[in-house]
């Protein structure tokens, strides 16, 4: 069923009625950046992954590079609590010069 010229301006008539001629350029800029978001997010989803960075997870272990460096610590007997990366790799450092 198609729609003809006389059903269109019926509709917009209607849509003016309802929520005023201020409001439908707002609602049609609504719509518009609601479909550029979706189509932002189905392109993304189609787009192909970064081998690179899920290798990279994959050897990981699923860790991050915090928790990763917070196991390490623990294994040399470094408390991580309250320090940045940095300090933790130091004292990690330290620890196994001893």
């Amino acid at each position: 069923m198609r729609f003809g010229a006389t059903e269109i301006i019926i509709l917009l008539a209607i849509f003016f009625i309802l929520f005023g001629a201020e409001r439908l350029p707002k609602l049609a800029r609504a719509l518009g950046q609601s479909k550029g978001e979706f189509q932002k997010g189905i392109s993304e989803a189609t787009h192909s992954p970064n081998t690179a960075a899920t290798e990279a997870d994959l050897e990981a272990g699923g860790k991050t590079a915090t928790v990763a460096l917070a196991e390490e610590a623990e294994a040399a007997g470094v408390d991580p609590s309250g320090k940045t990366a940095e300090e933790i790799e130091e004292e990690i450092a330290d620890s196994s010069d001893e």
